[in-house]
């Protein structure tokens, strides 16, 4: 076994070394990735870019997409990135390699649109198991093969909100319709969340939470993989704030939004998405005030500008350069970058974050904590 290989495994089994899981009360006992906690204690940990702007810069077309295997299939399927984990392997395998090459301690599957609800919109909903064992075999082979004593990497499962919301009517003449409920979202979070976990990942991430009953279905799916398998796996849990009112769109505050979801014990809870990290920052401090786990953060790149090349304006100096301000002000355990970010973006906060302390828990958490 190498060296790469032997730490890699390392590091999915938490036997890093020279780290100490610090004492946390109540906290879950993981079987894979254990060390985690300790080093989010140690430093700030960097997570990757968005995969969907990597992918862009390829240029693909349809039949590309499509590849030998589906040349035949009857729908369009140019922009189903889940699928190019089965057709272009080669591709989300670079990309993942590049973001860790950029310093990424974590990088997410190439799953967030693979549930059998989201695959529907492309007549794929029969491969979604497919995709989600694929995209994290491919992202376990780039975390084993980057992963060294001193900086394990970590491959994370990540779980999108689906099109669907089971909270907001799609009528606008009927408030009371839905087009999904909570036990067809648990069915679909549960199948992928098995699917990542037998393709080796090592946590889950349930993402760009719009709606907390969506994503509290997600949660409950991955409740009842874990009393199935015996497997405890760590959550992180990232929600989006889609406008200036603080609100995600299902209509929750920021601290409503965690005060819903923290019975799950994440290891990880905060925002990504939607806003750029200036609009991003007041209810980011707002969660590093509240929340007794790590705080996140992994904004896009500024606002959208379709004038772009990667449909954002900021370039890295400027996302990393904001991210080291939420830094020093001890906001974050996490850091990293969502839409319109790229392994540029990613080096560059990585390396502004390298010199700055993480977040401390709240005073309020850490009093009880050093009281018990």
């Amino acid at each position: 076994m190498t060296t790469a290989t032997s730490s890699a495994a390392s590091a999915q089994a938490g036997t890093a070394p020279n780290a100490t899981q610090p004492p946390r009360p109540g906290a879950p006992r993981y079987t894979r990735a254990q060390v985690l906690p300790a080093l989010l204690e140690s430093r700030i940990l960097i997570l990757d870019g968005a995969m969907g702007t990597m992918i862009q810069q390829y240029k693909l077309t349809e039949a590309q997409y499509r590849g030998e295997r589906f040349a035949d299939f009857a729908h369009d399927v140019k922009g189903n990135n889940e699928l190019l984990s089965l057709t272009r392997a080669d591709i989300i395998g670079e990309i993942h390699r590049k973001y860790l090459a950029a310093g990424a301690d974590i990088i997410e599957t190439n799953t967030f649109g693979a549930t059998t609800i989201a695959q529907a919109d492309y007549h794929m909903e029969h491969l979604a198991d497919e995709m989600n064992r694929e995209s994290a075999r491919l992202a376990r082979e780039a975390c084993d093969a980057y992963s060294t004593p001193d900086k394990p990497r970590f491959a994370a499962g990540a779980i999108g909100p689906t099109p669907k919301t089971a909270s907001i009517s799609p009528d606008v003449n009927d408030p009371g319709a839905r087009n999904v409920d909570f036990d067809q979202l648990r069915e679909a979070y549960y199948a992928q969340a098995k699917s990542l976990l037998e393709g080796g990942v090592d946590l889950f991430l349930v993402e760009t939470i719009f709606d907390t009953l969506n994503a509290k279905a997600a949660l409950f799916a991955i409740d009842e993989l874990f009393e199935d398998t015996g497997e405890v796996l760590p959550i992180m849990i990232s929600g989006t704030v889609t406008d200036a009112s603080g609100r995600i769109l299902s209509g929750q505050t920021v601290e409503a939004f965690w005060n819903s979801l923290r019975h799950a014990q994440p290891l990880t809870f905060g925002l990504n998405c939607a806003l750029g990290a200036t609009l991003m920052r007041p209810y980011i401090a707002e969660l590093a005030k509240l929340c007794n786990t790590y705080v996140s953060v992994y904004p896009n790149a500024g606002l959208p500008n379709p004038m772009s090349d990667t449909g954002f304006d900021e370039t890295p100096d400027v996302t990393s350069g904001l991210l080291r301000e939420f830094a020093q002000a001890g906001l974050v355990n996490l850091a990293g970058g969502c839409c319109g970010t790229t392994p540029e973006h990613i080096a560059q906060i990585a390396k502004a974050l390298a010199d700055v302390k993480p977040r401390r828990w709240p005073s309020q958490y850490r009093d009880a904590a050093h009281a018990s």
